[in-house]
Formats: structure tokens, sequence, C-alpha cells
């Protein structure tokens, strides 16, 4: 009995470092994203050229995110996911030191590829402790992301209000993030591969099950990745605001995301997937509306508040169906993971580019349809509610056939 107490004990406490992980990964992507006015004008390119470089993310992270698998099968899961954060954390200095476009685009492949690769290592790490606990986490380990890009962004608002250089606030975000990044992954499970398992393959097509899923999951991920990069943008261009209000818009829509993810287990526990992505569709849809008919700027926060509350319990519910929707339920997922977070790296390249063709209000006309999607598709993750929560633990993904490391 007490070292089933010990081993207990040793997979909650990986649970909270998992968790902190997260959160230093989203602060990551909040720091940036309050930023992203200042870099476009350091680097002097216009809107269709930000949404070109916003694009090299994608591109890097898909190339990149095979790769994440091979490096937890060599080196361990634990020291893989400590080298894969330090270099996204530290990767938050390249942007803001670009000069020019072509130097825009290659930082933000860099940054793009480490972000893929932690987001694979720290996601693979929270599914075994989900199933370990026997319980479902993930909606909560993903609100705890959401939190660390709340705090980042609120850093990046502060920065912004006070005129501060971003190649400062960068490099000292940078360096306390990677510092308690390390300080984290101490903790989480060192999941090692057993003698004979073969590495994961490079590259794998996502079960047709995955799919459908996966375009719901992708829905919402594109509201997000559009509202992180664009949306401070968008009351500066749009509505004339200054650049700390502007900021503090991605705080507001970064707060409603961190919240809902934080509450999110117990509101699908009682409400259902199907209901909860249906009614979050409805607020997302709202929010959009009230973006682009916007003729203030508390208007427009308010829409993209309500879009953030409307997508946040999303992506876990996806991952969570994904699971239950065919006898492969580790290669479903991985699909789902790339469709969405793929979605998400494409999305800011989207706007951008429809921006330059039309105007950023068209852009998030396009952002409220897509989200009205998630109530009119959200009966794909109806499996879930038969067995949910436990199901969702028990049927979830093994990280191959792996073992401690003790």
């Amino acid at each position: 009995m007490s070292d089933v107490v010990y081993q207990h004990r040793e997979v909650v406490r990986a649970r909270y470092a998992v968790a902190a992980v997260f959160a230093v990964h989203g602060a990551v992507t909040g720091s940036f994203a309050t930023r992203v006015p200042w870099i476009q004008d350091h680097a002097s390119v216009s809107p269709g050229q930000l949404g070109l470089a916003l694009a090299f993310p994608a591109l890097g992270a898909s190339l990149a995110m095979p790769l994440a698998g091979r490096i937890s099968h060599r080196f361990g899961a634990r020291t893989a996911l400590r080298g894969l954060l330090a270099l996204w954390t530290l990767s938050l200095l390249l942007p803001s030191l670009a000069p020019n476009l072509l130097a825009l685009c290659l930082a933000l492949f860099t940054f793009g590829a480490t972000a893929g690769m932690a987001d694979v290592a720290m996601n693979a790490l929270g599914v075994e402790v989900e199933n370990r606990l026997g319980r479902s986490i993930m909606s909560g380990l993903h609100g705890m992301w959401s939190a660390g890009a709340l705090i980042g962004s609120a850093g990046g608002t502060l920065a912004a209000h006070l005129g501060t250089d971003a190649r400062l606030h960068h490099a000292l975000a940078a360096g306390a993030l990677t510092l308690l990044g390390l300080l984290a992954c101490t903790w989480v499970l060192d999941l090692q591969p057993a003698e004979d398992e073969e590495p994961p393959p490079r590259f794998a097509l996502p079960p047709r099950s995955a799919l459908l899923i996966g375009a719901v999951g992708f829905c919402a991920v594109f509201a997000e990745g559009a509202s992180l990069d664009w949306s401070a943008i968008y009351l500066e261009d749009e509505l004339g605001t200054s650049a700390g209000l502007a900021a503090a818009c991605t705080t507001g829509f970064t707060l409603t995301m961190a919240i809902a993810r934080l509450a999110g287990d117990k509101v699908v526990d009682r409400y259902g997937s199907v209901r909860t992505v249906r009614v979050g569709g409805v607020l997302a849809f709202a929010g959009g509306l009230l973006i682009v008919l916007a003729d203030h700027p508390a208007l427009a926060m308010s829409g993209f508040a309500l879009t953030g509350l409307g997508i946040a319990v999303v992506v876990p519910l996806c991952f969570a169906a994904a699971g239950r929707s065919g006898p492969n339920p580790s290669l479903a997922i991985a699909g789902v993971a790339t469709i969405t977070y793929t979605s998400g790296l494409v999305a800011p390249s989207a706007i951008g580019t429809l921006a330059q063709a039309t105007s950023l209000v068209v852009s998030f006309a396009l952002v409220t349809v897509l989200s009205g999607g998630l109530a009119v598709f959200a009966g794909v993750l109806r499996s879930g509610d038969r067995d949910r929560p436990k199901v969702v633990a028990a049927a979830g993904p093994r990280v191959g056939s792996t073992r401690d490391q003790t």
C-alpha cells in the first residue's frame, strides 16, 4: 500500500509540474501576441507582409512537430521536454530582433518550430498523467496554458503602455520563463521507451475518424489564433485605440479563455460535450458579430471576450473524442492535434492575407462564420457524452510502451 500511495503522490506531483509547463508555454505566446504591432512597425511590414510572415510559424511547426516523438524516444520524456521547452522560451527573443521581412520570416519559422515540438512533448505527458490518474485533466491543463498566456499578455500590455522596447521586454520575459520552465520540468514524469520499442514514424496520416473531429477543432483554434495575433491590431487600425488599450483587448481575450478552461471539466460533466460546444459556438458567433459591427472599442473588446469564452473548451473535448473515435486512439489524437495546431498557426496568416485584399472587418467576418460552425457540427463529439469522464482517461492514448525511469 505504501508503494501505491507513493506512486500516486508522484503522479499528482507530475500533474502540477506539467500544468506549470503548460503555463510557461502559454506565457510565451501571450508575450509575443501583445507586441505584434511593435514588431510590425519595427520590421516596417504591411498587413499583407505581416500575414505572410505569420505563415512561417505554421511551416516551421509542421516540419518540426514529427521530430518531437523521436526526440522523446531517444532522450526520454523529461529530458526532451526540458530541452524543447527551453528552446521555445528563448525563441521569444527572435521576432522582435528582426529588422525586415526576410529576417522576420526566418525568426517566426524558428519560433513556430520550437513551439510545435514543445507542445507535442507536453501534451503527451499530460495525456499520460491523465491516464494514470483515471480522470480527465486536459481541460484544466489547457486552462493553465491560457492562464500563462494571460500573464504573458498582461506583461505585454504593461510594456506597451509604458512604451517599452519589445527587445528589452522579450529578453527579460525569455530569461524568466526559461528558468521557470527548467524548474517545472524537474518533476514531470520521466518516461523512457521500452528496450524493444521502435521509434515513432516521422509522419502518419490521421484516420478518417479524426477528420471531422479535427474540423471542429480547426474552427475553434482558427478563431483563437486570429484573435491572439490580430485583436490588438484590429483595435488600433479599425477603431483608432492606443497601443496600451489594444494590448488590453488581447489580455481580456486570454482571461475569458483561462476562466472557461479552468472550469471546463465541471461544465462538461454536467451538460455534456455536445451541448457545451453548441452553446460555446453560439457565444463565439455572437462575439464575432460584436467585433465586426463594433463602432466603439468597448464593444469590440466584449466581442473578443465572448469569442474566447465560447471556444475555450473545444480543443480538449476534441482530444477526448478522438481517443474514443477508433481502434487507434494515439493516431487519432495525433491527427486532431496536427489539424488544430496547424489551424492556430495558419489563421494569423490567412487573416492578414484577406485583410490586405479587403479589410480586417471582412477577415473577422470569416472568423465569425467559422465560430458559428461549432454550434452546427458539435454532434461529431456525441460519443463522449455516454461514458465521460472515466473512459476519457482509460481509453486515452498511452505514450507508447513507455516505462518510468527511477
